[in-house]
């Protein structure tokens, strides 16, 4: 627990250390937060649940940042609007540098307390969230700049030579989903129970670059009877005609302008482009439990259900598991699932108990991880949710089928 909170706080630091103090004060849109608040946000969840409630005698680093720096927490009382975070010039970036260097002392004799390894297992996971977060946001943030600044120089490697889509099938039947074993969860991943699936099948791979200028290229946006009612008037309201970050043959990346990458898989689309692409293929979305029962390790006409030990598929050691590749680690995809409380679902007491439940409404289940997402943090049982019209994050898709 120790080893994995330093080297959580470690990264997120890492990654801030090229960003300017302006670089990291700006705040593209109201669902992007400044990456000078992801650093202080992640600070002041160390101090309030942890440090404030269980260190004796901790006293705040600032009686007025609270505000500032809460995120939803009702029970945690008044914050400022989301879309002001990026009027913050004050506190400077140096200032919560050093608020972090003092949280991260005053948490050192906590970390080997067994009473409060659940609520710092959560306050990790938290702070991987949010780094996923600040690299998305700084991305939509460096993209307004005309000049297309680059983050860091290295530009992304190559992707493989494309390959036929492949399937996995699956008989159908009763599956069990849901979060299984004795490993950290969120509370929205159970608890675990049956679902009944038809026959279907998923691809094994995820849809790329190259098919998706082919859905452009054959009238994919401009064709009515593709999309959802909801979908189809966005695409008009908006004028969208290609994912986000797309020029020409370009795309914008953390490295700046580069060449878009014609095998990569498409990432940056909505819900409701994913759907309308499912749709021009002649397939569809997987639902989250179909996506789920190929994760933990199905093949061919095998069962869905994890081993009799109960253990789930670990996923930290190996990012592509047995049931297809990509699944985890390139980018989030999208089901055709709505994010709803699972049977028996009920959040924890207190201000922790908002972290996922209240957000149970209008929103979509996403399975997997993205190239964004730290290693370790990813389970077959994960469920990311966004609203149908948001694509600034590392979001793309893998097709489904009926099998008769």
């Amino acid at each position: 627990m120790r080893d994995q909170f330093r080297r959580t706080r470690s990264l997120m630091e890492a990654l801030v250390e090229p960003l300017s103090d302006a670089d990291a004060t700006i705040q593209s849109m109201e669902d992007a937060s400044p990456a000078k608040w992801h650093l202080a946000h992640t600070t002041w969840f160390w101090e309030t649940f942890l440090l404030r409630e269980y260190a004796q005698g901790y006293r705040l680093h600032n009686q007025d940042w609270p505000f500032l720096f809460n995120s939803y927490y009702e029970a945690e009382g008044a914050r400022i609007h989301r879309f002001s975070r990026g009027m913050l010039s004050r506190p400077t970036l140096d200032e919560v540098w050093e608020w972090r260097a003092a949280v991260n002392a005053a948490m050192e004799p906590l970390l080997d307390d067994p009473a409060l390894t659940d609520l710092i297992a959560l306050g990790i996971a938290h702070e991987q969230q949010h780094i996923e977060l600040l690299l998305t946001d700084i991305k939509h943030a460096l993209f307004q700049n005309p000049l297309g600044p680059a983050m860091w120089e290295n530009a992304p490697p190559p992707s493989p030579e494309p390959r036929q889509t492949g399937w996995h099938s699956h008989p159908g039947g009763i599956a069990l989903v849901g979060h299984q074993g004795e490993g950290f969860a969120f509370d929205n991943e159970g608890p675990r129970h049956r679902v009944l699936l038809e026959p279907f099948a998923l691809a094994d791979r995820l849809v790329t670059n190259r098919e998706w200028a082919e859905f452009i290229a054959d009238g994919g946006y401009s064709t009515p009877s593709l999309w959802l009612s909801d979908g189809l008037a966005w695409v008009r309201e908006q004028a969208i005609t290609a994912p986000l970050y797309w020029e020409g043959a370009r795309a914008f990346t953390h490295s700046g302008w580069q060449d878009r990458d014609p095998d990569a898989p498409v990432t940056h689309i909505s819900y409701y482009e994913a759907d309308a692409y499912a749709t021009w293929a002649g397939a569809r979305l997987p639902t989250e439990f179909e996506w789920e029962a190929i994760a933990r390790g199905q093949e061919g006409e095998g069962p869905a259900h994890d081993p009799a030990d109960g253990n789930q598929l670990d996923c930290s050691s190996a990012p592509l598991p047995k049931g297809g590749q990509n699944l985890f680690g390139d980018c989030w995809q999208f089901t055709r699932s709505a994010y709803l409380p699972y049977p028996r679902f009920k959040p924890a007491s207190g201000a922790v108990g908002e972290y996922n439940g209240k957000f149970m409404s209008g929103q979509i289940v996403l399975k997997g991880a993205s190239c964004a997402t730290v290693r370790g943090h990813s389970r077959a049982s994960y469920r990311n949710f966004f609203y149908s019209h948001q694509r600034w994050q590392f979001t793309g898709l893998r097709l489904a089928k009926d099998v008769s």
